[in-house]
């Protein structure tokens, strides 16, 4: 999974999008910063609750992100929420395009990690869970962390 090796730090990470998603295809995209954003990004001064991604005009693009500006920045910081552009192959760009149109499916950044000194985004093809969906999650989840308490206590 992307973000994961030993190599990886972990600047933001979107756990709702589990939570009111299911995510079904994951895929890694780079991203174009200006300089303040990179030095508040490596603070992990990034927020992805209101993020997604779209394709506009055959491109991809990051929407909605804050990266706070920057402590040491000047007059040239930049404004904490814009769209950013994503760094992403032609052939995987037109695949999330017909995915979207489509399928009716959405595209959400998962973590925003750096990899090799580089800052990435993992994003996820995601489908929207409907509130019967979440409730079912949550059940499962409490049941098996009864089970796994349940294994604990008698071993």
């Amino acid at each position: 999974m992307a973000g994961r090796d030993a190599s990886s730090k972990i600047l933001s990470d979107n756990r709702r999008a589990g939570h009111d998603y299911f995510l079904l295809e994951r895929l890694e995209a780079g991203l174009v910063l200006t300089g303040t954003e990179v030095k508040a990004a490596k603070d992990g001064k990034i927020q992805l609750k209101e993020a997604y991604a779209a394709v506009l005009d055959n491109e991809a693009w990051l929407i909605n992100a804050h990266i706070s500006q920057y402590s040491h920045g000047n007059r040239e910081n930049h404004p904490p929420i814009r769209n950013r552009k994503l760094l992403l192959h032609r052939r995987e760009i037109d695949k999330l395009l017909g995915q979207t149109r489509e399928k009716g499916l959405s595209l959400i950044p998962t973590r925003i990690y750096l990899k090799g000194g580089r800052i990435k985004c993992e994003l996820a093809v995601a489908k929207g869970k409907k509130l019967h969906d979440k409730r079912e999650a949550e059940r499962a989840r409490t049941a098996e962390a009864e089970a796994r308490s349940e294994m604990r206590r008698r071993a």
